[in-house]
């Protein structure tokens, strides 16, 4: 049984402390997806987030209300997009960006993160193409998070990456100055990323 004061306790966590749960987050292993054709890997992908996520936004709306405890955000993390388009016919990689972007308007969440490589062991030409494809990827989309790990302590730091990164951050600045660069918003320079990571904007799904 619970007493009077462990009720108040719980009511005053929601009316004084705002006791919420921040974010849910689903993880989508994208790697099924790549193809040699760029157009058939972003309509794959888009159609695979579109039918793992339908449900996700409403699910997550019937929890909140069956335990009275509001739900901030919904998002999703999926594979590095650099891995997924490595086989791909196509440098330019801003077209994963938009499949992303529409997928993840379609199902209603607010973010998608995991336009990412992973480059602290040397970036192959897949790395190279999408951190030179960010900067238009996030100018050109709303819900599109974007990663880019460059250093671990077991394996050190791929200076190369790094400054490649502070040319994309200056770009993605400018590209969005006229919103406050919101598009530097959405970007995240690991060290020692996590295999998975739910939290925005550097979310993305390991592939293991």
């Amino acid at each position: 049984m619970f007493n009077d004061l462990e009720i108040l306790e719980t009511l005053r966590m929601f009316q004084e402390q705002h006791l919420d749960v921040r974010t849910i987050t689903m993880g989508i292993s994208l790697l099924d997806c790549a193809t040699a054709s760029h157009q058939e890997t972003c309509r794959r992908i888009y159609d695979k987030i579109c039918r793992r996520a339908a449900d996700l936004v409403r699910v997550g709306d019937a929890i909140s209300r069956e335990y009275g405890i509001p739900i901030i955000n919904r998002r999703i993390a999926v594979t590095p997009i650099a891995l997924v388009a490595a086989s791909g016919d196509s440098a330019d990689y801003a077209c994963y960006a938009k499949a992303l972007d529409a997928a993840a308007a379609q199902v209603g969440v607010d973010f998608i993160g995991g336009f990412s490589a992973l480059v602290h062991k040397g970036s192959s030409h897949s790395d190279d193409n999408l951190i030179a494809a960010i900067p238009e990827a996030l100018a050109g989309t709303n819900l599109v998070c974007a990663s880019v790990n460059v250093a671990t302590t077991r394996t050190g730091i791929n200076m190369d990456a790094v400054r490649a990164m502070g040319e994309v951050i200056l770009e993605t600045a400018r590209l969005t100055a006229d919103r406050d660069a919101y598009g530097c918003c959405k970007l995240v320079v690991f060290a020692n990323a996590p295999e998975d990571n739910p939290f925005m904007a550097g979310a993305f799904t390991g592939p293991g």
